[in-house]
């Protein structure tokens, strides 16, 4: 891998993020405190604890990793989509950088803006709530491999998207409900049989569920199964990068 080109795209992407702060950083954190006073303190305080825990303090950990996968899956697919469209990207095809460093580059710096975001609502939510913690290497490698699959998720969206409405279609229609419904405002032991079935589909609701249990020691499904989930998504999603970077799919045409 080309270390000089990864450098430069990493150190390009979080130049452009902390540049225009106030549209990368800010807004998650204001759209996270107004969930923690609407939901935390007004709605929360009418509903008793979920095993063992606040209500405030369960949403907690699901608001921060909703925070972390909004900011690193669209900082991926906006700046790559952007990088196609201005036609910077026959730059990388004629210049020694690999895929493997065009890869890591571009995800690595989706990752540190979702971590970053994630750190500033983790701190907001300290003035409503004093979280545990009950196991940080745990919530550190949940957090980190869930940046790390939608920042590479970001770039699969990037590199398929044809103009500016196909990046945002996925984050609409599909991330935005799974997110939703992926166990951010409930336990899904509090639903119908049902419907846990149903949300044992969900990927994210893995990722939530593991992350709070670095928290509380708490969850709905084990924490191996979530970890190897994220593992299995991580493979399998750098994969399929790979492949559409080798083959030039949606980046020849």
């Amino acid at each position: 891998m080309n270390f000089t080109a990864f450098y430069t795209i990493v150190r390009k992407e979080v130049t452009r993020f902390l540049r225009i702060w106030s549209q990368t950083l800010l807004p998650p954190v204001i759209t996270q405190s107004l969930y923690f006073i609407i939901f935390g303190t007004f709605i929360g305080s009418q509903i008793s604890d979920i095993q063992g825990v606040s209500y405030m303090a369960f949403i907690i950990p699901g608001l921060v990793m909703m925070g972390v996968i909004n900011s690193a899956f669209m900082n991926v697919v906006s700046s790559f989509y952007s990088t196609k469209f201005m036609k910077n990207y026959e730059e990388f095809m004629v210049s020694p950088a690999s895929n493997q460093a065009i890869i890591f580059g571009y995800v690595i710096g989706g990752m540190l803006r979702g971590l970053l975001v994630g750190l500033l609502i983790f701190a907001v939510s300290i003035f409503f709530e004093q979280p545990e913690i009950a196991n940080f290497g745990i919530i550190l490698l949940f957090i980190i491999l869930t940046s790390f699959v939608f920042a590479l998720g970001g770039l699969i969206n990037g590199i398929f998207a044809k103009n500016w409405d196909d990046i945002s279609i996925f984050p609409t229609f599909v991330l935005t409900p799974l997110i939703y419904l992926g166990g951010v405002f409930y336990s899904i032991k509090d639903l119908p049989e049902v419907w846990q079935t149903v949300s044992k589909f969900n990927p994210i609701l893995y990722m939530v569920d593991g992350f709070r249990y670095g928290f509380y020691g708490i969850s709905d499904v084990p924490v191996l199964y979530s970890f190897g989930l994220l593992a299995g998504l991580t493979i399998l999603l750098f994969g399929i990068n790979i492949y559409l970077m080798r083959k030039g799919i949606g980046l020849k045409n």
